[in-house]
This record gives C-alpha cells, sequence and structure tokens, in this order.
C-alpha cells in the first residue's frame, strides 16, 4: 500500500453509513484512532489476495473495487464515493485477503484503520459492526444484479443499467442532464461486452438524444429514450431506480 500519511482534518460534512447512529463522544474517539493518508490518481491502494490488514473510508476523491482473473484481465466492479468504505475484511475475526483490489480513480484521502484497532473499536462499539452488515448486503445486493444481467439481459440492457447506476453513484447535474467521467474501455469492463458494442450503443443513443458525448464524459439527457418503452413500462427495479433520479429531458 503506497501511500502518504497527512495531518489532513476529517470533513465533518462527510456522511458515511459506516459511522450512523454512533454519539458525538463515541465518534470522536473512532475517528482519533484512524489516520489519514492521501493516495494519489490511478494507484492501486489495496490488491486483492494479500492479508487484509486495514480498513478504509473514503473521505475525499474517488476510488473503484475490481478483480483480476487467473487470465490477468481485469474486471470493474463498484465505484466508490466519499463516505463508502472498503477493506471489509479486517473486520472479520479470523485473518482473511482481500477478495478484490481497490484503485483510486482520482486523488484521493482516506481514513485507514489497522486490523486490531479496528476490531477492538468494533467490539466497543457493536454499531460498527451493525453497519458493516448494513454495507456488505449492499454489495451483495449489487453483486446480485449484476449476476442477474449477465443471464438475463442483453448487451443494450446491461449497458443502461450501468449508466443509470453510475448516475447514481458517480453523475454530476450539469446544464442538459447527468455527467458520468467513465470511459468506454470501463463501461465495456463493467457491463461485461466489448468495447466496440459500448461505442456503437452510445452512438445510437446519440443520435436519439438519449445521451451526448463530450470530451471523455457522457452525459445522459434522456432514460426514457436509454431504457425504451418495454422496459419503462414494466414494474422492474430498474424502472424504480429512474424515480431516484432528477433528469429533464433535453431534445
Amino acid at each position: 500500500m503506497s501511500a502518504s500519511t497527512t495531518p489532513l482534518p476529517f470533513p465533518s460534512h462527510l456522511k458515511s453509513k459506516f459511522l450512523e447512529g454512533l454519539a458525538p463522544p463515541d465518534l470522536k474517539v473512532i475517528l482519533a484512532a484512524a489516520k489519514e493518508r492521501q493516495f494519489s490518481a490511478n494507484t492501486v491502494i489495496v490488491n486483492q489476495g494479500e492479508s487484509a490488514n486495514h480498513l478504509f473510508l473514503l473521505t475525499k476523491g474517488r476510488a473503484r473495487l475490481f478483480y483480476t482473473t487467473e487470465e490477468g484481465d481485469k474486471t470493474l466492479l463498484v465505484w466508490l464515493t466519499p463516505g463508502k468504505v472498503f477493506g471489509g475484511g479486517a473486520l472479520i475475526s479470523k485473518p482473511s485477503l482481500y477478495l478484490v483490489s481497490t484503485e483510486a480513480q482520482q486523488e484521493s484521502r482516506a481514513l485507514v484503520w489497522d486490523r486490531a484497532t479496528i476490531q477492538g473499536l468494533a467490539a466497543q462499539y457493536p454499531r460498527l459492526m451493525q453497519n458493516a452488515f448494513l454495507l456488505a448486503s449492499e454489495y451483495l445486493g449489487w453483486h446480485l444484479a449484476d449476476h442477474v444481467a449477465l443471464t438475463s439481459h442483453t448487451a443494450r440492457q446491461r449497458l443502461a443499467h450501468l449508466l443509470i447506476a453510475l448516475a447514481r453513484v458517480i453523475g454530476q447535474k450539469v446544464h442538459g442532464g447527468i455527467e458520468l467521467d467513465a470511459t468506454n474501455e470501463e463501461l465495456a469492463s463493467a457491463s461485461n461486452i466489448s468495447r466496440f458494442s459500448v461505442s456503437r450503443l452510445l452512438n445510437e443513443w446519440e443520435r436519439k438524444h438519449a445521451v451526448e458525448k463530450r470530451r471523455g464524459k457522457i452525459v445522459l439527457r434522456s432514460f426514457e429514450r436509454l431504457m425504451g418503452p418495454e422496459t419503462l413500462n414494466s414494474p422492474s427495479n430498474s424502472r424504480r431506480r429512474l424515480h431516484d433520479i432528477v433528469l429533464g429531458d433535453y431534445v
């Protein structure tokens, strides 16, 4: 783990489900036990297969989880924004390994607890472990959605669902819709389709004014044109997720 330790103040406005429900005095003790570290963009913070000796809480920047296959292929998994935690294996009483790797997409900062410290805090403050279970359930839900998509959805549906998910996680509201910072290669890896298919579908959606490509970024302009009437008219999770995102339909 390559990083520099810096005396950076913890952002008091940061919200994290991992720290929910803790009284201010307890929260102060937990935060004081962590070290805050800074990571350069495009650097790997933890590697899959290494001993899970640290728990991380991202406080600034953006990171993502990925898995490397035996053939050396890199599969992108979950995008992480400030407030998210990773390295949860450090909370397990039995020594374990990181199941996936985590890399910083941007210059990032994170609070870091070593294994002994976070386990001692979890024993002293049971709410920490309860919150960790809830977060693990969220990650399992993400994995389940991905598995269902791979087994029952077309390439078009998988890419559309991924764009919607990214709009919720890393999207930024701009004039004309919601802007995503993701390359064709990243989209191809995360949706398990080829880069050629990603390019072809994005070009098709751009012609339909569903998306707009802007200098390496993608702006979602219309969910209705992205998903198609067959998905919008069905009582699916994708349909319900659309209502959670405010997106103007700019023609």
